[in-house]
């Protein structure tokens, strides 16, 4: 298959995208190494195979170094490092402290830099990449979650930045995620009715599955992508429709 025998670790793999984007890795024949804070209520699979967990708190730079000592060791080798970790519940600025705030910074972008540091010995080896999960929270006003649009922003240009410095032995891309439907997505946009609301404002009809994130970060970690190197890949269904069209009292479709 198309990534049979590499080695690929999803940071946050255990639920939701990171588990969507485990999935997809396994289906394409990688062995798969999922690392969070806890371990998954089941494991996760894909056509008869399972991802390997670790428990890891991705805060602890020393814990991340030995975690990828480890892989490497266990596997003899890394192909392709997943930084998915991260979110922020909703909270406006004026109503959490500086502290608070600089949490979700250090979650969604510190926790990410220091994992690919540790990650990019072992990454040199094999000419392998990294993948960097982002949001359109980083490209656009964030209110309610601005410290994650924030550190998103902050993400995408760190890995333009690595990919830079880190060519030609490692790739660094992004993938810009929109709304994707997980099991927690009822807290972010209700109910099932609530849900499909929201979907339906998408080009596309429809929130993003995890496989979909999952089948372009197995792109870009394929030898299809050789040549990819500091791109922001948008994954959001089409976007967002511009409000000001439905708001003029013109040019509007019969």
């Amino acid at each position: 298959m198309e990534l049979d025998g590499r080695v690929v670790v999803v940071t946050g793999g255990t639920r939701g995208v990171g588990a969507g984007i485990a999935r997809s890795f396994l289906a394409a024949g990688a062995e798969v190494v999922v690392c969070a804070r806890r371990p998954p209520d089941e494991p996760v699979s894909a056509d008869g195979r399972e991802a390997s967990f670790t428990a890891l708190d991705l805060r602890d730079t020393g814990a991340v170094r030995h975690f990828f000592d480890a892989v490497a060791g266990r596997y003899g080798r890394l192909d392709c490092l997943v930084n998915n970790a991260g979110g922020t519940p909703y909270r406006l600025l004026g109503e959490g402290d500086a502290e608070r705030h600089a949490r979700v910074v250090e979650l969604n972008l510190l926790a990410p830099m220091a994992a690919s540091l540790a990650a990019r010995p072992w990454l040199g080896r094999t000419r392998g990449s990294v993948v960097m999960i982002g949001s359109v929270s980083g490209t656009r006003p964030s209110p309610g979650t601005a410290a994650y649009g924030a550190a998103k922003a902050g993400l995408e240009n760190l890995a333009r930045s690595m990919a830079v410095e880190w060519a030609p032995e490692v790739r660094v891309n992004s993938l810009v995620l929109g709304m994707v439907r997980t099991e927690l997505a009822h807290l972010h946009y209700g109910d099932e009715a609530g849900i499909e609301a929201v979907g339906a404002t998408v080009p596309l009809g429809r929130l993003a599955e995890p496989a979909d994130v999952g089948d372009a970060a197995v792109f870009l970690a394929s030898d299809r992508a050789r040549y990819v190197s500091g791109a922001s890949l948008l994954v959001h269904g089409g976007g967002e429709r511009p409000a000001f069209l439905d708001a003029a009292t013109v040019n509007k479709e019969s």
